[in-house]
């Protein structure tokens, strides 16, 4: 994975839209991303795993490949995905895609798409993710900014609460760590 610098800059001048990340993530933020995850949580979905940095950890903390789904927007990406991942489901989807699968009962939704301060995409995303998790299933999104990528009012509509895993300083740019779980009553 040496020359992932290279190919994701390229990916990223010729596809802007489906490149939302400025480089790949460190295996820093790859390990924390993946805490919590072991063999028998049940499916895990990654979203926007671009050259696979956070798919490896998922594996090397022991979910099987056959237990993950990858949803991927760019082509090349996908196709590197598949080479480098036998066994993973890797799929040219939007993340808004999520319930069009056929998936259910999920124990964990990795996100590598830095764009989820958005409203609309968490209502589109996060949302349907929580729909087919089982009790106990998590969401772990990556942020570059010091708050929660999601809102506190989002959160409430969603019924959700936040717990931040750290800050990985030797990333560039830093990134943040956050997981959600749904509310207990």
């Amino acid at each position: 994975m040496a020359n992932d610098m290279g190919l994701f800059l390229g990916e990223m001048l010729r596809h802007p839209a489906e490149v939302s990340a400025l480089l790949p993530s460190s295996s820093a933020v790859a390990w924390r991303m993946t805490e919590g995850l072991h063999r028998n949580i049940g499916p895990v979905v990654e979203i926007g795993p671009g050259t696979g940095s956070f798919t490896k950890a998922i594996l090397a903390r022991g979910v099987p490949p056959e237990q993950l789904t990858l949803l991927e927007t760019n082509d090349r990406f996908c196709d590197i995905l598949r080479q480098r991942f036998p066994g993973v489901r890797v799929l040219n989807r939007p993340a808004q895609d999520i319930e069009k699968l056929g998936l259910s009962e999920l124990g964990a939704v990795v996100s590598g798409v830095p764009v989820l301060a958005r409203p609309k995409i968490q209502r589109e995303v996060v949302g349907p993710a929580f729909r087919l998790m089982k009790p106990g299933g998590f969401f772990t999104q990556i942020t570059y900014s010091p708050n929660p990528p999601i809102s506190a009012e989002m959160q409430r509509e969603l019924g959700l609460s936040v717990e931040k895993l750290g800050t990985i300083w030797v990333n560039l740019p830093p990134a943040r760590v956050f997981v959600f779980r749904r509310r207990t009553h």
